[in-house]
């Protein structure tokens, strides 16, 4: 290696450790406990065995804004980490750099997330970042991924599946959403349910004609928590309807 690369490198490592240093600086040992419980750590759980320092999603986005600028193989590195909130710091970071990047840069970014998604590895770290990713990366390319990731014997990649979907219907294009909702309704995880609630919601505020196309059809089989979410901002007699008339 030059003087140059090694420069390089010796800059990629300083910046890494000093952002690690960075994050336990405002980490909370209460707060570990407490995220430990609710993000499901125990014994058989879906985050079983995960490690949390204790810092707030506000402090984590503070710091991904103030390293935003670190190479991939860093990224790389905090993205493979034992900690929770490095494993979403490097999804933010991720997620930054690919809203800037350009062809090339968000290529390769959407690779490195495929390639990394046993690591995207509770409902949260997949939130912040399918859609922004996965999503935002297919817009005008083949959807076949989304088919595929929806089958995936990994809840977070057919949870990533429903979310990237989000891109979609933020711009009132439903097809896509729909369809993976629709391969979803067997699905026996509780995360799953509520993914696909949530998106189905989230067409529904846009569209409730659409939504409720896709409940005439389909609410007589899916999940009690998929419904739920669903129809959270339906008027009471409605919702009421719907859960009295496709109770499963």
């Amino acid at each position: 290696m030059g003087a140059k690369g090694a420069k390089g490198a010796k800059g990629a490592s300083t910046n890494k450790d000093a952002l690690r240093r960075d994050i336990r600086k405002v980490a909370s040992s209460k707060r570990a406990a407490a995220n430990r419980w609710f993000f499901k750590t125990g014994p058989g759980e879906y985050g079983e065995g995960d490690k949390f320092l204790g810092v707030t999603v506000p402090d984590v986005r503070e710091v991904a804004r103030r390293y935003d600028r670190i190479p991939l193989s860093s990224i790389t590195a905090l993205l493979k980490s034992a900690w929770h909130e490095e494993r979403m710091l490097a999804l933010l970071i991720l997620v930054r750099q690919y809203e800037r990047g350009d062809d090339r840069a968000r290529g390769a970014i959407h690779r490195l997330y495929l390639r990394h998604t046993r690591w995207v590895n509770n409902w949260d770290l997949v939130d912040c970042s399918a859609a922004q990713i996965v999503g935002a990366h297919l817009e005008k390319n083949d959807v076949a991924l989304l088919r595929r990731l929806a089958k995936s014997r990994s809840v977070w990649e057919r949870r990533i599946a429903m979310i990237a979907t989000y891109h979609y219907i933020k711009q009132r294009e439903f097809k896509h959403a729909l369809a993976v909702a629709e391969r979803l309704l067997g699905d026996d995880h509780d995360l799953i349910h509520k993914a696909a609630g949530w998106m189905l919601r989230e067409i529904g505020n846009r569209d409730r004609l659409v939504e409720e196309r896709f409940l005439r059809k389909h609410a007589h089989r899916m999940p009690r928590t998929m419904l739920r979410y669903a129809i959270e901002r339906f008027p009471a007699p409605l919702r009421r309807r719907y859960l009295r008339t496709y109770r499963t």
